[in-house]
């Protein structure tokens, strides 16, 4: 990215030029994040990822002397930091393979929501983000009942075993585990904030919207960006749900609850001592808690966020070495 200068002559006032010199800081911190996962934004997508408003003309003025630099790049309808029309083709192909595999996503979230004790069931990853590459996954976050998360999770993982038999393992990755006692979530960065304010409820309507009632800290990231809203109706429970959890409600149930947190705890620091990968070679990692399962392959989010703060510091760097260019245009 080329240096920011400031127009030293009193072209415009003071506060219009403060206006759009942060308008510039949004909209590179905006692409900034983006750009880690190669995805150019449309204009209305940096709008509503973005920290502040930017109204009209405001933002178009900005968008307009950022790509006059050539500090940011437009192709088509989408705006990156990157010279690289290739994204586009890359990110259009993606949308179109994520149309398809949302219909997917969809069917097997409202199936799992049939297991015992799952409450709510959203849809996760890149696939929430409109997007799928050829690998792509179907990544699920789950809301279980309280102190019932691992016999919930053992249920459903068991299920999983028997689709690695017909190659589907990959449609069912149930990633990320709270129940009803950790509803709000410890960890709050621009990572964690985008993952929930693009979550795709598919069921559990009403505990999913007390979820994000729980986290409105969002909001502090992504102001613009509202929660998304299930589509359809929760369906009906299953007479095995409602017949298991009414066997396993119980202090019987409450001992095997916390046997099998132990010992899923054991099996996955073991997996992870022997450094064994998942089929994209990131290392495999599950950290645990009573209310809490979440998978950390190859430390996802601690990479995001690091390659994340590079960029912000390069940004910062040309900021205060020459600062912002208020274009005499204007």
């Amino acid at each position: 990215m080329k240096q920011f200068i400031i127009n030293k002559q009193p072209v415009i006032k003071r506060k219009e030029e403060a206006d759009i010199i942060s308008c510039q800081q949004s909209v590179l911190r905006t692409l900034a994040y983006f750009d880690i996962f190669h995805y150019p934004l449309n204009a209305e997508e940096i709008r509503i990822f973005a920290d502040t408003e930017m109204p009209d003309p405001l933002f178009t003025t900005c968008l307009q002397q950022l790509q006059e630099e050539d500090i940011v790049f437009a192709h088509h309808e989408f705006y990156s930091l990157q010279n690289n029309p290739l994204l586009v083709h890359r990110r259009r192909r993606g949308n179109e393979r994520a149309a398809q595999l949302l219909l997917k996503a969809e069917r097997i979230g409202r199936f799992l929501y049939q297991f015992p004790f799952v409450r709510a069931v959203g849809i996760s990853g890149s696939l929430s983000k409109n997007f799928a590459d050829e690998k792509a996954d179907i990544d699920f976050f789950i809301i279980t009942s309280a102190n019932r998360l691992w016999i919930a999770r053992t249920f459903m993982h068991l299920f999983k075993k028997l689709t690695y038999l017909a190659g589907r393992q990959h449609f069912y990755c149930m990633n990320y585990y709270i129940d009803e006692k950790a509803m709000l979530l410890e960890e709050k960065n621009i990572f964690t904030a985008i993952e929930l304010k693009t979550l795709l409820p598919v069921s559990g309507e009403k505990i999913m919207q007390q979820f994000f009632g729980a986290n409105k800290w969002t909001d502090q990231w992504l102001p613009l960006c509202d929660f998304r809203l299930q589509q359809r109706k929760d369906p009906s429970r299953s007479w095995f749900k409602q017949c298991t959890e009414w066997l396993l409600s119980n202090r019987v149930a409450n001992q095997l609850e916390n046997y099998l947190f132990k010992i899923t705890t054991r099996r996955w620091e073991k997996k992870a001592a022997q450094g064994k990968r998942n089929r994209k070679g990131q290392a495999l990692g599950l950290i645990t808690g009573k209310h809490f399962a979440k998978s950390n392959s190859g430390s996802f989010q601690e990479k995001i966020l690091l390659q994340y703060e590079q960029r912000l510091s390069l940004i910062k760097e040309r900021e205060h070495s020459s600062s912002f260019i208020v274009s005499s245009a204007t």
